[in-house]
């Protein structure tokens, strides 16, 4: 089952030339200095294929799709973390996003449009990538946050995150805007939204004390408040922990909270509490390697909310296979 805001079935893309991206280092501060190696390489892909044999188990759709591990194909280190470059709406469309370093732009993929495109009901796909021309940048779900029932559009202000391209996404999708400032204990910008904070159908998580003004902070807290969502404060080694990146999913027995088993070590008994009140299992993912390229589980889902085709049904498809 599909609800408004979790999404029923997911892309991932298993990394087969993973190393830390030297393109995103610069304003990554969860990106550690890290040499490129096979060993490296092979770790990812074996936390990634145990990654979606727990979520399948758990009774998550998952659509997975290679890298592209050709000599001659261009490399893409950031691969694994598809939802940068595409977001899917319950209203039939997808939207692709303007990205910032060159890299990562060629992760775009055709082939894994056009498998939406024959199981889902795709309507448009609008393109916002063309803002790469003019230096603006938003990096789909990683810098936007979206609360699909209040039509709300969270956006941490950085370099790969644009309020001009905010706006613009905000205009055609028929979002509202919420933008703010953050900044780590150094002063810098926390690169992605989504490792600040999620939103889930009954509560939101957020790592307010990195917002440096506190009228932003107040503004936040209210509005992740608003439409009766419980809020749970993260701290800052909470975020740095990746706790803060993390995504609701529904399955057939109930909602689940994907993410990393880095993140689940560093939440409290309390807020472990609030997650089950809230009847929301925990799913803890084991992806220590794949968190040195400075994302984690959440940035590893490509949450898909368009609806089925009619003559399909999730129940109907092999889960076991790869979508090829």
């Amino acid at each position: 089952m599909n609800t408004a805001q979790a999404p029923h079935a997911v892309v991932m893309v298993r990394p087969h030339r993973f190393q830390p991206n030297p393109q995103t280092r610069a304003d990554n501060r969860f990106q550690p200095s890290v040499p490129p190696s096979a060993t490296l390489a092979l770790q990812a892909r074996l936390e990634f294929d145990a990654a979606v044999d727990r979520l399948r188990e758990a009774g998550v759709a998952v659509h997975v799709f290679d890298e592209p591990s050709a000599p001659e194909a261009p490399p893409t280190p950031d691969a694994v973390f598809p939802n940068n470059w595409f977001s899917t709406h319950a209203d039939g469309r997808v939207v692709l996003y303007p990205m910032a370093a060159p890299n990562r732009r060629l992760e775009r993929r055709a082939d894994i449009l056009a498998f939406l495109g024959r199981h889902y009901q795709l309507r448009q796909l609008l393109d916002l990538s063309p803002l790469e021309r003019q230096g603006l940048h938003l990096e789909g779900t990683g810098a936007l946050v979206l609360d699909h029932v209040q039509r709300l559009a969270y956006m941490g202000r950085s370099g790969r995150a644009h309020e001009a391209a905010l706006q613009r996404f905000c205009a055609l999708m028929r979002y509202r805007p919420h933008a703010f400032d953050t900044a780590d204990a150094q002063g810098v910008p926390v690169y992605h939204s989504n490792v600040l904070m999620h939103v889930g159908t009954a509560y939101a998580a957020a790592g307010l004390a990195l917002l440096p003004k506190d009228a932003e902070r107040r503004r936040l807290r209210a509005r992740l408040q608003s439409g009766g969502r419980q809020l749970i404060e993260l701290g800052a080694e909470q975020v740095r922990a990746f706790a803060g990146n993390a995504l609701e999913l529904a399955t057939p027995r109930g909602p689940l909270l994907a993410l990393s088993a880095t993140a689940l070590d560093a939440l409290d008994a309390r807020q472990k509490k609030v997650f089950a009140g809230l009847g929301l299992r925990l799913l803890p993912l084991a992806v220590p390697t794949l968190e040195q390229a400075g994302g984690s589980v959440r940035c590893m889902l490509a949450g898909v909310h368009l609806p089925a085709r009619p003559a399909r049904s999730l129940a109907a498809w092999p889960q076991a296979q790869d979508a090829q």
